[in-house]
């Protein structure tokens, strides 16, 4: 979910604008979602979940479920998937012989080239010695996804030998291309597997300028730990995590912060310590859009920020959230919240003046309290 900034629209985890109706069936309805499909567990995975003593039949489908989950919450990426179908008009030549296309001013060039999926944009450079140049010169945007071979599926239909393949590509692809990097959406890799690739990645991204970040693990193993250089990265506009465990910010330098941070994803993610959602919200100043998703671990939700406008929490489990100064706070939407014993998990609003919707509690589930007033 999450504000375009043209506007103050807000849509649902599951694409629809929102119309004051929550979704129906939950998880379940999400492992429907037609974006996503269902992907086979390699063998090397199974055993080892196996060895630690986990039951492997039937673990697909939650595997499916949950990972259907996070890819409904994630922002489209900003250009059309290289396995759309393409096509032009085709026109006369010029009568001249001329390359028109070629013509055109580097900026124009850099904004063509920027749209296109990544291997598209690549192929361009073997046009001419020019076109190597507005290639290199173009913010990169670069979705793996777009890097799977034709036919096999989307970002959870990926099997481990294809999955190798694009984590090697995409490494090739970071540390050839000079930056800055507009988009970036990794979600197809098996980093358990090798966390020094993550570490290398994230070197990368950080050194030159990701702006928009979203990284989504395999799910197994589910403690899978980002590396500190996340920390690094404070060109951020826009920052997704899928299926981590989110570093441990105790001795963090104080100069550390997100200053153009406006969007922020958790699905998933297992914070320890409820100290490090802090620091994320004291250290990003202009922070607008919140969302978490299955949270992990931390079970109290406390909002402090002058910058944040909307705040969605999907699939909350024993979730305890208290709004103590949030002034520009427009929005606090809760979508199928889970509570593990019978008492209801309190919703607590202090200073939100500019508060004008909360939703969708449940009397079961919830007690609002507002000041003094207990509802």
């Amino acid at each position: 979910m999450y504000y375009e900034h043209q506007g103050p629209r807000c849509r649902c985890p599951h694409g629809a604008r929102c119309s004051g109706v929550p979704p129906h069936g939950g998880l379940a309805a999400a492992a429907l979602n037609s974006r996503v499909r269902p992907f086979p567990m390699d063998a090397a995975t199974e055993a080892q979940l196996r060895g630690v003593g986990v039951v492997t039949r039937g673990l697909d489908a939650h595997i499916v479920t949950l990972l259907s989950c996070v890819h409904s919450v994630l922002p489209s990426p900003p250009v059309v998937s290289g396995h759309a179908a393409l096509s032009a008009a085709l026109l006369a030549p010029p009568s001249d012989g001329g390359d028109r296309i070629s013509n055109l001013p580097d900026k124009i060039l850099r904004d063509i080239v920027s749209r296109l999926p990544v291997k598209d944009g690549a192929r361009t450079a073997a046009l001419s010695c020019r076109w190597r140049g507005v290639w290199r010169s173009t913010p990169l945007v670069l979705t793996d996804s777009d890097l799977l071979p034709m036919g096999s599926g989307s970002g959870l239909q990926v099997a481990c030998a294809d999955a190798h393949r694009v984590a090697s590509a995409v490494s090739c692809i970071l540390h050839a291309h000079p930056g800055p990097f507009r988009s970036v959406h990794l979600i197809g890799s098996y980093l358990g597997q090798y966390p020094e690739v993550l570490a290398f990645w994230l070197q990368l991204l950080a050194a030159k300028g990701v702006e928009d970040l979203v990284l989504v693990n395999r799910p197994w193993p589910l403690d899978m730990p980002l590396p500190r250089t996340l920390f690094d990265m404070a060109t951020l506009t826009r920052l997704y995590l899928g299926v981590f465990k989110f570093p441990d910010t105790t001795g963090i330098r104080r100069a550390v912060a997100f200053p153009y941070l406006r969007e922020l994803g958790l699905c998933w993610v297992a914070m320890l310590r409820r100290e490090d959602m802090d620091f994320i919200l004291a250290r990003s100043p202009v922070l607008e859009i919140l969302c978490i998703q299955g949270n992990m671990l931390v079970n109290h939700l406390d909002l402090v920020s002058r910058s944040l406008r909307c705040v969605q929490i999907i699939e909350g489990v024993d979730l305890n959230v208290t709004v103590k100064y949030a002034p520009h706070l427009e929005r606090l939407i809760i979508w199928s919240s889970f509570i593990q014993d019978d008492l209801p998990r309190l919703v607590k609003i202090g200073h939100a003046p500019a508060l004008s919707v909360i939703g969708y509690l449940e009397p079961e589930r919830h007690a609002l309290e507002i000041r003094n007033t207990v509802i």
